[in-house]
């Protein structure tokens, strides 16, 4: 990796560790967790009457930032991938009911197909920046 920019040294240090690089690409999946359960929270926020999904749109970007920073510490497609199957596991969880039959995506009009927004904004940055990197 590296080498894009004249006189610039590669990103990733082959004097590092394979604990160093698991221990890092481990808390970026854990940011993947994070990230779906505050994006998922802030989702209903509103302005005035209007749903107003700003959440969904910064998850994608922090899902694209997460993934793009497990790139840096991986040569494995698969491996840089974990944020974002983490953020897809927790949508699943998510999704599910809990206790008492409360429910995390729902409401009425827009609100009900909440999950499906959330889903393809918060995916598809991540997703084409893999794409990319794979077609490279």
């Amino acid at each position: 990796m590296g080498g894009r920019f004249p006189g610039g040294s590669a990103r990733q240090h082959p004097d590092l560790t394979p604990l160093t690089r698991g221990v890092v690409l481990a808390l970026l999946t854990l940011d993947g967790v994070i990230t779906a359960v505050v994006g998922a929270l802030f989702l209903p926020l509103r302005i005035g009457a209007v749903p107003f999904p700003l959440s969904a749109f910064v998850v994608g970007v922090v899902n694209a930032a997460l993934v793009w920073a497990a790139s840096q510490w991986t040569d494995s497609g698969r491996l840089a991938a974990l944020p974002l199957w983490s953020w897809l596991a927790t949508l699943v969880v998510l999704t599910l009911g809990g206790p008492g039959g409360d429910v995390v995506f729902g409401g009425r009009d827009v609100m009900a197909y909440s999950v499906l927004f959330f889903l393809a904004v918060g995916v598809g940055p991540a997703a084409w920046l893999l794409w990319r990197a794979r077609v490279d």
